[in-house]
């Protein structure tokens, strides 16, 4: 039988952990189609999550002291890892009961499935649908090798769902670790991962994706260091993929652009701005980091 290992890691999650475990154990076809195995990394919770834990019989491992990032915890659950198949849960994603079946559905066209995923935004109450549609009635879109990577690598808004969520990938990739310099960035695993595979995406909503609108991409260190981060892992690529590293490194320029301009700071917008992929929407953005910039904010999305 099939056997799929979930990686769930928590860290102060008492107030929403319990619905995550039963999303995840609630499962159609466990233990008749696929032998399930999930594996919890606390991060030196100071709630009631280990409690929570202990009251669902998890035997669940836990960091020798707070990481600050569940990337530290995936690594460890990695290691441990016996299942065929590995999918990996945040601490406030609600899997819906069709979930693993779906993906299994597909795993003969290649090592790396996703899916599309219902965002739920809890400080604004909104929902939204990210899901791809598909060509054809398949239900599904094939990526053929690299096409994922390239549109990771060089930035782009389309393509296939990447989400850590929406993943479920082949045993013989958990050698692929995630960063531990700042614990929390995922953009170069994804890389690694997608790096000469093939990939297929499930064009169906399998799971609950919760956000809040004060979430940690909006903090500003947290950004310093994505930012930092990216550069970085785009960089290890540029040999082979130079012109897809430059397009990339402009990206990303524009992104910090945008997240200065969103919080008041036009002297870094404009730094940023002015690395960027030069384009008139950037042009627009550049100018009104001197006027105009109150009514871009209350009318218009600055991030997409």
């Amino acid at each position: 039988m099939i056997k799929v290992s979930i990686i769930l890691t928590t860290y102060n999650s008492a107030n929403q952990i319990q619905e995550v475990i039963d999303s995840i154990h609630k499962q159609e076809g466990r233990d008749e189609l696929f032998e399930l195995e999930l594996l919890v990394v606390d991060d030196c919770s100071t709630d009631a999550t280990q409690a929570i834990l202990f009251k669902n019989n998890i035997n669940f491992q836990f960091t020798s002291k707070n990481t600050g990032g569940p990337n530290h915890g995936r690594n460890i659950a990695l290691s441990m890892c016996t299942g065929n198949y590995i999918c990996i849960a945040d601490h406030d994603d609600i899997w819906f009961s069709n979930k693993i079946i779906q993906l299994l559905a597909v795993v003969d066209l290649a090592p790396i499935i996703s899916s599309g995923y219902i965002l739920w935004d809890k400080s604004l109450s909104k929902e939204v649908s990210r899901v791809n549609n598909p060509a054809d009635n398949a239900g599904y879109i094939f990526y053929e090798k690299n096409q994922t990577f390239i549109s990771k690598l060089t930035k782009s808004k389309v393509g296939q769902q990447t989400y850590l969520g929406s993943i479920m990938f082949c045993s013989s990739l958990k050698h692929i670790l995630f960063e531990e310099a700042y614990g929390m960035i995922d953009f170069d695993w994804v890389l690694k991962l997608f790096n000469n595979q093939k990939s297929v995406e499930v064009c169906d909503a399998l799971y609950l994706r919760k956000v809040d609108g004060s979430n940690l991409s909006l903090n500003q260190q947290y950004r310093i260091n994505d930012y930092q981060y990216s550069l970085q892992s785009v960089a290890k690529y540029k040999s082979e993929y130079e012109k897809e590293v430059k397009l990339a490194q402009r990206r990303i320029n524009g992104s910090m652009g945008r997240y200065y301009y969103l919080i008041g700071n036009m002297r870094l917008a404009r730094v940023y701005f002015l690395k960027s992929r030069i384009e008139l929407k950037t042009i627009l953005y550049l100018i009104t980091t001197f006027v105009g910039s109150k009514i871009v904010k209350r009318y218009f999305k600055i991030f997409g």
